[in-house]
């Protein structure tokens, strides 16, 4: 057996027999969601650890009346929406994106922001708008795209922007979770001092990987320090995250990106919590540019999306789950998206 192997051999016997003090760890990040439970890890879990989804998804976190402003763009103001493929099916208020393309609006499907200002370059004749949506970890590339917009000179590409930040979203879920599973990609971007400030501030977590490894690790690193009583952080990443996370990425968002207060599905506004283009950008903040008005979305009713991105319920425990709401008709954005925490309950729960 190697040295590897024999690790994680001890680490799993750590946590099937934890008898510790009874835990709450909040896997932020979709991806991790999804992760543990193609692995099958919430099997080997005792029954005084408790994993909860939290809001790590940035599908799932963007609010209803973005959809409806990105719809009114696509359909009253007839410009190219320029998105990646999850949103399309999102609910707005009165319908989706893909329902807007039925009716005749202009929807390309992108692999990256960079992707959406080529497209704007190679048809001046249209104007084009992405639809700049996510968390530290994207937020570099939808700034890069407008840069090389800006670069080339062409005045049809913009960006309605939705992104946002994740140190207030940990303050204000802090009281729900006694620990948190950092997502890896944020804090490459990142790097460690504010889960290192946080720590100092009562919350504790580790930043983990996305293997099988990585889990089990990170999940046997919370459940030791955790029973010594202290707040705690640890970088259970390091191979990739460091302290200083990427300078260059975050200097792009300094130079593009300054923070506002914005609202999170299901959690209301976090002040301090968004991000949106600096004032001398406004040419292509698509909010200004296309002068959107003033939306008020309304999420299905039945739906508690809202309290799953919380961490108050299970997907299973909303009565839409599973019957009215599936993959093939969504009603909640949880449903739609590929990191998803009722996506990853119904593709893998009964398992």
């Amino acid at each position: 057996m190697s040295k590897r192997e024999k690790q994680k051999t001890e680490e799993l016997n750590e946590i099937r027999s934890y008898d510790g003090p009874p835990v709450r760890i909040m896997e932020v990040c979709g991806t991790h969601t999804h992760e543990i439970f193609k692995l099958g890890v919430r099997q080997i879990l005792p029954p005084q650890v408790t994993l909860i989804s939290g809001p790590g998804c940035p599908v799932c976190v963007t609010p209803v009346d973005y959809i409806d402003k990105a719809i009114y763009l696509a359909l009253d103001k007839q410009v190219t929406i320029c998105t990646f493929g999850d949103l399309v099916r999102v609910p707005g208020s009165h319908g989706s994106l893909a329902d807007a393309r039925a009716k005749g609006a202009k929807i390309q499907i992108v692999y990256s922001p960079l992707d959406a200002s080529d497209y704007a370059i190679e048809h001046p004749e249209e104007e084009v708008v992405f639809l700049s949506v996510g968390f530290e970890t994207t937020t570099p590339a939808s700034c890069l795209a407008a840069k090389k917009a800006e670069e080339a000179g062409i005045s049809n590409f913009s960006l309605l922007v939705a992104n946002k930040t994740m140190p207030s979203a940990y303050r204000a879920l802090k009281d729900s979770v006694d620990v948190y599973l950092y997502p890896g990609h944020v804090n490459a971007i990142m790097g460690t001092d504010t889960c290192r400030e946080l720590a100092r501030e009562g919350v504790s977590g580790v930043v983990a990987g996305f293997t099988a490894e990585d889990i089990v690790h990170a999940i046997a690193t919370i459940l030791k320090r955790y029973s010594q009583g202290e707040p705690f952080f640890e970088n259970c990443y390091e191979r990739v995250v460091k302290q200083d996370g990427s300078p260059g990425a975050r200097k792009l968002m300094e130079q593009w990106m300054e923070e506002c207060d914005t609202e999170w599905r299901g959690l209301g506004v976090i002040p301090g919590s968004g991000l949106k283009l600096k004032e001398e950008f406004r040419d292509m903040d698509a909010e200004i540019k296309f002068d959107i008005p003033e939306m008020q979305g309304a999420a299905p009713t039945a739906c508690r999306c809202g309290e799953v991105l919380q961490g108050k319920c299970l997907p299973t425990e909303c009565k839409l789950f599973g019957k009215a709401c599936n993959p093939l008709h969504p009603v909640g954005a949880c449903m739609v998206s590929g990191e998803g925490a009722c996506s990853a309950y119904y593709n893998y729960g009964s398992r």
